[in-house]
């Protein structure tokens, strides 16, 4: 009687294990798997590339109609003759943060140098003035000498500070826009784009770079 009772007992057991649905094989993975693939890195092609600094806002920069009347005034040149040079250089560049006004003097014959003074303007820091010095020598087939002023329209600056680096540039006489002559410069993202009006003659092209420093250096190089 006994032996019946357990062959009946355990008869109904197997059919209830029958009856009960399979345990998915994602549910029967052990945790400690899944905690594995997660904590693996991805390799350098998976990697997400960094994503560039966001544009500066309106508020931060200066607007083209800002720049010809501080550049017109500063040269004591027509709005015309200014609005031609600025709207290539916005053309290229668009929209400033900062700007430098000074007056420097310069001369070549094949090995050239320049020297300069001005202040430093950023919109994003109220149009307080920060006092700036450039000096560099300009290597190349140029002659002549000038002394004039320059209106320089900085792009990318993050802060004042930033300015005081050496930026390489190519300068040549052949880029005049209505009378002011324009060349570029660049270090990292900052762009520098001076304009320049003055007495004196530079003809031919010539390579160098200018380095700008809280203090004044006679030393060039």
């Amino acid at each position: 009687m006994k032996i019946t009772s357990v062959v009946h007992t355990a008869f109904a057991l197997a059919l209830l294990l029958l009856a009960l649905p399979a345990v998915p094989a994602a549910l029967a993975a052990p945790a400690a798997a899944t905690s594995d693939v997660q904590a693996t890195p991805p390799s350098d092609s998976q990697t997400t590339p960094p994503v560039s600094a966001p544009p500066r806002s309106q508020d931060e920069t200066y607007s083209a109609d800002e720049i010809v009347q501080k550049a017109a005034g500063f040269f004591g040149a027509t709005t015309e003759a200014v609005a031609k040079a600025v709207e290539q250089i916005f053309s290229r560049y668009g929209r400033p943060n900062a700007y430098i006004a000074g007056q420097e003097g310069s001369g070549a014959f094949f090995v050239g140098l320049r020297y300069g003074e001005g202040d430093l303007y950023m919109k994003s820091a109220a149009d307080r003035p920060t006092k700036v010095y450039w000096q560099g020598p300009s290597i190349g087939f140029d002659f002549g000498a000038n002394a004039s002023k320059s209106f320089t329209l900085v792009y990318n600056l993050p802060n004042p500070e930033a300015i005081y680096e050496r930026f390489p540039g190519i300068e040549g006489s052949a880029y005049f826009v209505a009378g002011i002559g324009v060349n570029y410069q660049q270090s990292g993202r900052v762009v520098l784009a001076p304009m320049r009006t003055g007495v004196g003659l530079r003809a031919g092209v010539n390579g160098g770079y200018l380095s700008y420093a809280k203090e004044r250096n006679w030393i060039p190089f």
